[in-house]
């Protein structure tokens, strides 16, 4: 039984470095301007509590999303309103994570950065404002890197940890367009992780919740309010390797927008999704590399886009 636990905790080694840091970037999923917010939801959930041991690690998060809003739904976009619109986005976005050697509070410190890059469309069937231009629009482009701070702790089968998240608004940002990948404002997400994870029973159990504190994008005079995210998971290892689990998110959007850019008012929005999830881990050269793919169908959707994402994550430390 202690042979099969260590196997078991060395090959999930690296899923445990997906989940504890999957939620540091961006992209625009699609209230809040643009229908979305600066933290991915979905980005997290299996061993979301896990912040991995010292070392460096590298991460890579392909995301695809595609989703819709009907004629009832406008949604600001870039400075204009737009209405029947229909989204598509694929974005690439690698991370460097660092996990010191160090402790704070008791609890192991980590650091981490990413860069987001990849192309979104954005088809409208109407487009309101004094520039509407083309009904139409598409960026592939470098988005807003973001900077997030961890700390770790473990007592037994829990693991839990807190991070603060900075989106830096330097990526490429279009005025006027409804296309964009950089948020174009300062952002800090703060959030809690927790997870419960025994591996002679194989089983995992996880949740965060966060909320994201947003800045004004000066091009459109508009402030997007508060937004509360939680998100939860349940995983069975079916061997050491490989798992299957669900996991589901919710996103509140807890105070009204402000500004002359926000034409529709508060625009509280709120979405909810489900789906399954699954991992496996392998050698390469000695290393375990983990690969996790992810897939969410959103419902109770208010203000925001409604579709589905995939996430296909894979990670392995540099040394």
């Amino acid at each position: 039984m202690k042979s099969r636990q260590r196997v078991l905790r060395k090959c999930i080694f690296p899923i445990l470095l997906v989940a504890g840091t999957a939620g540091i970037h961006n992209t625009d999923a699609i209230a809040a301007e643009h229908g979305n917010g600066v933290y991915l939801m979905g980005s997290k959930g299996p061993m979301a509590g896990v912040v991995p041991g010292p070392g460096l690690y590298f991460q890579n998060d392909l995301y695809y999303y595609r989703a819709s809003a009907g004629a009832s739904a406008p949604l600001p976009m870039g400075g204009k309103i737009g209405v029947g619109i229909k989204a598509r986005a694929l974005i690439d976005v690698p991370t460097l994570i660092w996990s010191t050697p160090h402790e704070v509070l008791n609890g192991q410190l980590a650091f981490a950065l990413s860069q987001p890059l990849g192309r979104e469309s954005i088809d409208a069937d109407v487009v309101i404002g004094s520039r509407s231009g083309d009904l139409r629009g598409s960026i592939t482009t470098a988005g807003d890197p973001l900077a997030s701070a961890m700390l770790g702790w473990t007592s037994g089968s829990f693991h839990w940890n807190t991070t603060a998240m900075v989106n830096i608004p330097v990526g490429n940002y279009r005025k006027g367009s409804m296309a964009n990948l950089s948020f174009n404002h300062w952002a800090v997400d703060l959030s809690a992780a927790g997870t419960w994870f025994d591996p002679s029973k194989g089983w995992e159990v996880s949740g965060v919740a966060g909320v994201t504190l947003n800045g004004r994008n000066s091009a459109t005079n508009y402030r997007s309010g508060r937004e509360l995210h939680l998100e939860a998971a349940v995983s069975k290892y079916i061997s050491p390797r490989f798992s299957l689990g669900v996991m589901g998110y919710h996103y509140q959007q807890i105070s009204d927008d402000r500004g002359s850019g926000a034409t529709l008012g508060g625009f509280r929005g709120r979405t909810s999704a489900f789906g399954p999830t699954a991992s496996y881990t392998f050698m390469v050269d000695k290393k375990p590399v983990s690969v996790r793919l992810k897939v969410l169908r959103e419902f109770n959707v208010k203000n925001r886009l409604k579709g589905t994402a995939g996430f296909l994550t894979v990670s392995f430390p540099l040394g």
